[in-house]
């Protein structure tokens, strides 16, 4: 059971069509662990590939047009190895950011049948989506792409075709910091090649006609730049949710409302998995797994009898969210 602080209180709708958890359809039968999740979304597909596509762009220009025709082997060898590195770490930061289940709440369970044998006690109460017929937990909320209700929904990336959520947070971190760093790498060998080329002839610094060479480094630079810029402002304020323990739909809804400060280490480590090690950087290593919610879980305690009447009030603006509760009568 939960109890529920004042500040985490949802506006609730209250047409008497969508209070029928009758109409519900009981969820499927669940498919074995580890199944593969994937979002059927055209935009966020799309958004994808051109997030692979530019990162084998940035690895041909790094490769074929600085680093193979140089005469400082030891240069290339290194640079090399570090590029590919933090390229590979990149994409699989990507793959599993977009294809980790991000902490989708059962569909459909807000059955008739399933709320009644909640035996709900007067003051408790449960919180309904209409969209997906789940019952939605504390701090999940629904996500119109992925039709689904998340447990800690932060925002819904399309560059990574999901939801980022409390299973795969840690992946979109480490996305970002990755494509931060590689962009990083990139301008400054961009720099030191321009610096090279200046120095000696365009012709011996390249196995492209100068011309070519210019255009490739120069779209290089601005997509690095670009990049940089960007994913060094989502890494930021993904770090600084973590930290807090605060989500981006969260802190949207509280807006200019002051805060409690709830963020605590034990946060951070949920979310990259244990004490701090290397693990913390590998996108193959798995965050804490959360509890998986019991149904007492879903039922929340009312507080005081000022929520109560809040709760009741008939003049509640409409929101995307109903709730299914028990008043002494």
């Amino acid at each position: 059971m939960m109890l529920i602080p004042t500040h985490h209180f949802r506006n609730i709708e209250r047409k008497p069509e969508y209070l029928q958890p009758e109409k519900c359809v009981p969820p499927p039968y669940p498919g074995p662990v580890g199944t593969m999740w994937f979002i059927r979304d055209g935009c966020g597909i799309a958004c994808a590939i051109v997030t692979w596509f530019l990162v084998l762009y940035a690895e041909f220009v790094v490769l074929f047009v600085m680093l193979i025709p140089s005469r400082d082997y030891v240069y290339s060898i290194i640079n090399g190895i570090v590029f590919n590195l933090l390229a590979f770490l990149a994409l699989a930061s990507h793959c599993r950011a977009m294809l980790t289940d991000p902490g989708a709440v059962p569909k459909g369970n807000a059955t008739k049948e399933f709320i009644e044998s909640l035996q709900l006690k007067p003051g408790q109460v449960v919180y309904k989506c209409p969209k997906c017929c789940s019952i939605k937990p504390d701090r999940a909320h629904h996500c119109s792409v992925c039709k689904r209700c998340i447990r800690k929904m932060d925002h819904h990336c399309p560059w990574v075709n999901n939801c980022v959520g409390e299973n795969n947070q840690k992946y979109f971190v480490l996305f970002t910091m990755y494509i931060a760093l590689i962009s990083l790498h990139a301008l400054i060998m961009v720099g030191f090649h321009f610096l090279h080329c200046f120095e000696e002839d365009w012709t011996k610094c390249s196995s492209f006609s100068p011309p070519t060479t210019v255009i490739l480094l120069i779209l290089l630079c601005f997509e690095g730049l670009l990049f940089l810029i960007f994913t060094s402002v989502m890494f930021g304020t993904q770090v600084h949710s973590i930290c807090t323990d605060e989500t981006g739909i969260e802190r949207l809804k509280r807006k200019n409302q002051p805060r409690e400060h709830t963020g605590s280490w034990q946060s951070v480590k949920e979310t990259f998995g244990g004490d701090f090690s290397l693990n913390w950087f590998n996108p193959f290593s798995r965050p804490c797994q959360p509890e998986i919610p019991s149904d007492k879980d879903m039922v929340r305690q009312v507080t005081s009898l000022s929520d109560t009447e809040t709760m009741e009030d008939p003049s509640e603006e409409t929101k995307d969210e109903d709730s299914v509760e028990v008043t002494d009568e």
